[in-house]
């Protein structure tokens, strides 16, 4: 019986856009639409991991749960560790399910996808991609591509690499990764007390280091990316996104 905890990392120090997460968007802070969002999911209990106490403030004033984490933690998968721990000391939950804090246009439905994957032994790791659709998105850097391949009948495919060029060469399907992990306890455990890799310290991506340690990753098929808000111009796009 797979239990999951949903933890959301946020921190205040942003250097593109300071204090994002509680950024107004339409009447109501950036975390608090996330938090929104994985409770309308509803797959496990939820909390926000914050680095700091205006943002515990602000979860728990509108009703949420959060735990204030070390703010001089490398990483947002540090933080959800940490706050597992303090959540959940004695493991009734097996399943740690890290949602990014800045993906306020996230659908439900998604997060719930997480869990096709979970189920297979074989994976430590769950993900989600989404079909690359155009040449301006296969070509920024900013889009990671997953190296993974799906037959037509099959939910789930392993990943075999993570880049921000455009992987596999060749005819087919593009995947643009969607930073959102289903982790297995012992694998986060696991993956926090691990160093920095090669690969993960030149492609700047904290996923290539399960990958190098010898984790498999199972990734399963979403229609559309969400966005992510690191800019003004993100931010007034998710603005205008709850306004319509």
């Amino acid at each position: 019986m797979i239990s999951p905890l949903v933890i959301i990392p946020a921190r205040l120090a942003s250097t593109r856009l300071p204090s994002k997460p509680l950024a107004d968007i339409a009447g109501r802070a950036m975390i608090l639409r996330v938090l929104d969002a994985a409770m309308a999911a509803d797959v496990g209990p939820v909390a926000v991991a914050a680095a700091d106490q205006e943002i515990c403030d602000a979860v728990t004033q509108a009703g949420g749960r959060a735990v204030l984490t070390d703010p001089d933690l490398p990483s947002g998968s540090d933080r959800v560790w940490q706050a597992a721990q303090t959540l959940d000391p004695d493991g009734v939950h097996d399943v740690i399910i890290n949602m990014q804090g800045d993906l306020p246009t996230f659908a439900p439905d998604d997060l719930r996808a997480v869990m096709q994957i979970m189920p297979d032994p074989t994976y430590d790791i769950g993900t989600l991609v989404a079909p690359v659709l155009s040449d301006e998105e296969k070509g920024a850097s900013s889009v990671v591509k997953v190296a993974c391949h799906f037959e037509s009948d099959t939910v789930c495919a392993p990943a075999l690499y993570f880049s921000r060029s455009a992987i596999p060469w060749g005819e087919g399907a593009l995947w643009h990764h969607v930073g959102v992990y289903g982790w297995r306890r012992g694998a986060l455990k696991q993956f926090v007390s691990l160093p920095e890799s090669g690969l993960e310290r030149r492609e700047k991506l904290e996923q290539l280091r399960a990958l190098e340690a010898g984790m498999r990753i199972g990734c399963t098929r979403i229609e559309t990316a969400p966005f992510g808000v690191d800019t003004p111009a993100d931010l007034d796009r998710a603005r205008q996104y709850f306004k319509a």
